[in-house]
């Protein structure tokens, strides 16, 4: 924490080396989609004094920032920031990979297993690569949710349980409580929707189990140490603030915005000031609308109050947040706040919908085939938006051909990062194609040898 005036809005002061502190000026091109990277001057890695800098993050739990933060011991300059950012992404990719891993250990993988590549938005990735606690909230809430429906599934069925969904639910609800001020509400309604998915009965069962007691009891210490700091820190209030704006204004424009918050949800790049192509917004439009309309109409009609109570939190709780604060701090909200509900929501709708027939017949690899190449072309398509906005800048003609001539080029250059982020996006694709398409002889079978050495023990 840094020393603050007191006064509403201003940032606190930290001690950090200064070519961190001096990073804030070189936001040339922040809110300026026309203006290129190149416009920053070069940072002096030999600045390491330690220096006044000012940030609105002070008041936040310090376990994400210390964690990434060891990417600059023995760094300096753009390799420490270059370090920091890999640190950042590797853990939130170790949480994205196990949101899949939770999702395949389920009976019935193949919906919640595509609701789970459905849900992993452009603006997901996007605030992967970057050092903010955001993208690690959005995986450890996705993590909490399936992995702790992966254990009461577990006792529903009777099967032996297995450490791998327990660890999972340890680790990612013990680090979501630490991630932003509103990580305890998520975990909580990540938790509750869980719950909704099996009943309390289960629930019940669940807890009487030694493992799951343990797991429990370190998840409650990390959310005591996490609640502490929030009410010792005053993590809620904000070191921001803008124009007052009165509080039924902000709930009505709130409410009005509601679809709106989808393009952002989808990814809106740059310094909230990029939008994503039209075909890649109208790809997860597609994606995300059959998902839910297939699990507003899933059958046991239990499934579906999980999606009614997730669908009222995307909508009321940032509705709420924003008019409590306006008069005080101005408009704050975006619409990346919420992503961490919105993919637990549509997780909650591959869950829901797991019980439907999912035969698999020519048509529906055919199905499977065409949905991965959409998916790779919009994830390829708002890459290149993103690097166009950055090496040649959004102008006012259509100008991608002068990427060839960039005016900034990225480490290994922009042709090179899109081959490779190209080439990860084929290999995922082809992966999810065989999970999806294979036969259910393999999956069943193993779940078969499980129940069965369950009911024997």
């Amino acid at each position: 924490m840094g020393t603050g005036s007191g006064v509403q809005g201003d940032p606190l002061v930290v001690q950090v080396p200064g070519y961190i502190a001096g990073l804030n000026i070189r936001s040339c091109f922040a809110q300026r989609s026309n203006v290129t990277a190149d416009c920053a001057p070069p940072i002096d890695a030999t600045d390491r004094g330690w220096t006044a800098g000012k940030t609105s993050a002070g008041n936040y739990n310090p376990v994400y920032y210390a964690i990434v933060g060891m990417g600059s011991r023995g760094l300096s300059g753009e390799p420490a920031i270059y370090a920091m950012r890999i640190i950042s992404s590797w853990l939130v990719g170790f949480f994205l990979a196990a949101i899949f891993a939770a999702a395949f250990s389920l009976r019935h993988f193949r919906r919640p297993v595509i609701a789970a590549a459905v849900s992993l938005t452009p603006a997901v990735f996007f605030l992967t690569g970057s050092i903010n606690p955001n993208a690690l909230e959005i995986a450890t809430t996705g993590a909490v949710f399936l992995s702790l429906c992966a254990v009461l599934e577990q006792t529903a069925s009777k099967i032996r349980p297995r450490r791998l969904p327990l660890v999972l639910l340890t680790l990612s609800a013990s680090l979501l409580a630490h991630t932003r001020p509103l990580s305890l509400l998520w975990l909580a309604l990540a938790a509750i929707a869980a719950v909704l998915c099996y009943g309390a009965g289960t629930l019940v069962k669940t807890l009487a189990q030694r493992g799951f007691q343990i797991a429990a009891g370190i998840i409650a210490v990390s959310c005591a140490f996490a609640l502490w700091w929030v009410f010792a820190a005053k993590s809620f209030d904000s070191l921001l603030a803008g124009a007052p704006i009165p509080a039924e204004d902000a709930a009505v424009a709130m409410l009005d915005k509601t679809v709106f918050f989808m393009v952002e949800y989808v990814g809106v790049l740059g310094w909230i000031d990029t939008l994503p192509p039209p075909a890649t917004l109208y790809t997860w439009v597609l994606g995300f609308g059959a998902l839910l309309f297939l699990a507003y109409t899933a059958r046991p009609v239990r499934g579906r109050w999980v999606m009614a109570l997730l669908t009222v939190t995307v909508i009321a709780v940032p509705t709420a947040l924003q008019a409590s604060s306006s008069e005080k701090l101005g408009w704050i909200w975006q619409g990346r706040y919420a992503l961490a509900m919105v993919v637990t929501l549509i997780l909650a709708a591959g869950v829901s919908t797991r019980f439907r027939q999912f035969r698999i017949t020519p048509w529906t690899k055919s199905m499977i085939r065409w949905g991965l190449v959409l998916g790779v072309l919009a994830h390829t398509y708002i890459f290149l938006e993103g690097l166009r906005r950055y090496t040649i800048g959004i102008q006012d003609h259509v100008n991608w051909t002068e990427m060839f001539d960039p005016r900034w080029q990225p480490p290994l250059t922009w042709q090179g990062l899109s081959v490779a982020y190209i080439a990860v996006l084929t290999v995922g694709a082809i992966c999810l194609y065989r999970l999806l398409a294979a036969g259910t002889k393999g999956h069943s079978t193993s779940r078969a040898g499980i129940a069965s050495a369950g009911s024997e023990a």
